[in-house]
């Protein structure tokens, strides 16, 4: 009996059984990836993207699969359809939210001086403002639920610098310190709060820059494992991050970038 007790308690720890989830932009790439994480861990999962014929696509798959997840339409770049999409959730989860994962993100490539003023407003809308808010809105369905978690997924653009992207980069870092500064705010209600930064995904996002072979070669070069991640390499980071058995790490910034942050990078030596 006491084996059995063991058993189950060591089951609970790595399960998301019984939570509920709120994943945003989860038709493709990471969003993706983390829905499916989430629901096969036993977590029911709502999430949203802003073209319908994609999430309706991904709908009928993630139904056939047999995975809990519904989900609408919203433009999180929008404060209105936030504060819609929220009253949604608060709805569906009976006022209860255990995660919240802010994965929608994404950027204007240039350089600083060529940014106009509506430039900025996007991106800081879509990557930050969008994370702030929905974060405000979910705080007291978090607290309701006695233990939530909040996944804030960065970039290592948030700690290299680089040659194009400044805005892009400036929400990202800003993400990691919003981390640090929600953890210890609402630690008191059990809510922790972590920054997942992934490098170099094979993603929509990500495959323009990727296909391009010299650019390809050169961030395998400058891997400490030598090759592009998937996915599937971030959405098991944010999964454990959400279960019982994470429960000590909050405020924390986690890269997955098969090491390209930590590589010295020495070519001339062999």
């Amino acid at each position: 009996m006491e084996a059995k007790a063991n058993s189950d308690g060591n089951n609970k720890r790595w399960s998301l059984q019984g939570m509920n989830a709120l994943v945003t932009g989860g038709t493709k790439g990471i969003g993706h990836a983390i829905v499916e994480e989430l629901a096969e861990l036993g977590a029911s999962v709502y999430t949203c993207a802003r073209k319908e014929e994609e999430l309706d696509a991904c709908l009928v798959d993630w139904k056939t699969k047999g995975l809990q997840v519904s989900g609408s339409i919203c433009d999180v770049s929008s404060q209105p359809q936030r504060e819609k999409l929220m009253e949604t959730i608060n709805t569906i989860f009976g006022g209860k939210l255990d995660i919240l994962v802010n994965n929608v993100g994404g950027g204007i490539m240039k350089e600083t001086i060529d940014y106009t003023r509506e430039d900025f407003s996007y991106v800081m809308a879509l990557n930050f403002d969008s994370a702030y808010h929905l974060s405000q809105l979910g705080y007291p369905m978090l607290k309701a639920s006695g233990g939530g978690n909040i996944i804030f997924l960065s970039s290592i653009a948030s700690f290299f610098g680089i040659n194009v992207g400044s805005i892009y980069g400036a929400t990202k870092g800003a993400l990691n310190q919003l981390a640090k500064n929600l953890a210890c705010e609402w630690a008191k209600e059990n809510i922790r709060v972590n920054s997942v930064a992934p490098g170099y995904i094979r993603t929509p996002m990500a495959d323009v820059l990727l296909s391009k072979k010299e650019n390809l070669e050169d961030i395998k070069s400058r891997t400490a494992l030598g090759r592009e991640g998937e996915p599937q390499e971030v959405s098991g980071l944010v999964a454990f991050l959400c279960m019982p058995a994470s429960s000590y790490i909050t405020g924390q910034t986690i890269f997955v970038d098969g090491g390209i942050t930590v590589n010295g990078f020495l070519p001339i030596l062999s």
